[in-house]
């Protein structure tokens, strides 16, 4: 599955579950390459917002890695009052628990 084929479900499993929901669309770079606009590099594909719970979600293919931007991003976002996540195609079960009802009127904070 594509990163952007994660994403779409994603962010239909966030809609589902009446999740507000940010995604920055990437732009094209000189030589055919990607990146997010801005000046801070890396950060998180998603920004999900519910009943005072922030979720950062960064999307992987199967075999997709962290850039080192994004692990910073990951490593400063740790220890602050919002949720944290790496989900690849094989994470669609947990999103469905984070995401949905069982957790979605609990403030968690990781």
């Amino acid at each position: 599955m594509l990163e952007k084929d994660l994403q779409t479900q994603i962010i239909a499993i966030a809609h589902l579950y009446g999740w507000k929901v940010h995604h920055t669309r990437t732009i094209q770079i000189a030589g055919g390459g990607w990146t997010s606009p801005g000046q801070d590099r890396g950060f998180p594909d998603l920004v999900l917002a519910k009943n005072g719970r922030i979720v950062f979600a960064e999307l992987k293919a199967a075999r997709g890695k962290l850039s080192p931007f994004q692990k910073d991003w990951l490593d400063a976002l740790h220890g602050a009052a919002c949720e944290v996540y790496v989900w690849r195609p094989t994470d669609l079960a947990d999103v469905h628990h984070v995401l949905g009802p069982t957790l979605s009127n609990v403030r968690r904070i990781k």
